[in-house]
């Protein structure tokens, strides 16, 4: 009995031992399944799309429509640049004439000053001039005149000195060369004691606004000595027959 149930339990036990075979043919299947889940047919290549032609005129029209639209924005640009650049150089051109015209109303207005000043003290020089004289020619002879003198010798070096704040100097000519630009020649006297040229004498004093001139000084110059002059024909005969008559008369 044993021996004849071993058979059929073999034989019953038979499909399972045929399982795995079963379990290979499922696992194909099982693994499409898979990929059908996952929206991908391992078994068929992807099917080749054929293109629209009206997509395709519908982008070209679009990229005309934007090369376009970019080369119309290209040339405003240009235009907005040009328009910079001219605005630009308007403003440079303003701003050069008004810094010119800024430099020019300056020195206008500095060489009106100066010459309202020359004016002013060009005025003021002749009375420099009486004080001068007066101190050189009045003698003092008592108390009472020396008190006088002192009291308006006071008042010319008020004056000196606030011509000295303002600028003025004078000149000292003598004993230089003459300079046209500061020397009036009013005299000229040939002499051996100065060189040709040399101021020999001022006669009157010149004066200086810094460096612009005031008044020319007035001046004597020094000449070459000329030689003796030659005699006339009439005198050198005299002179030569004298000798002669002198001679006779012995």
């Amino acid at each position: 009995m044993n021996q004849a149930e071993n058979p059929a339990s073999v034989s019953a036990q038979e499909p399972e031992t045929s399982s795995p075979e079963v379990d290979n043919g499922t696992e194909p299947a099982q693994v499409q399944e898979d990929s059908a889940s996952e929206g991908i047919d391992p078994s068929s290549e992807p099917p080749s799309e054929t293109p629209d032609p009206a997509a395709h005129q519908a982008d070209v029209a679009q990229a005309a429509l934007l090369a376009e639209v970019l080369a119309s924005k290209e040339l405003e640009l240009d235009s907005i640049k040009q328009s910079y650049e001219e605005v630009k150089a308007q403003y440079q051109r303003l701003g050069a004439d008004f810094d010119n015209f800024r430099k020019r109303t300056q020195k206008e207005k500095g060489e009106l000053e100066d010459q309202t000043k020359c004016k002013t003290l060009q005025e003021l020089l002749p009375v420099v001039d009486n004080f001068e004289r007066a101190r050189s020619q009045i003698k003092p002879q008592n108390e009472g005149e020396m008190t006088i003198h002192k009291s308006y010798q006071s008042v010319y070096k008020q004056l000196v000195d606030c011509l000295k704040r303002i600028g003025v100097s004078p000149m000292r000519a003598e004993g230089k060369e003459f300079d046209p630009n500061l020397h009036e020649a009013v005299m000229r006297e040939a002499t051996s004691e100065y060189a040709e040229g040399t101021v020999t004498e001022e006669l009157m004093r010149g004066y200086l606004l810094n460096d612009r001139v005031l008044r020319h000084a007035m001046v004597k110059v020094a000449a070459a000595p000329e030689d003796e002059p030659a005699l006339p024909v009439e005198d050198a005969t005299e002179q030569t027959n004298e000798p002669e008559a002198e001679e006779s008369e012995s």
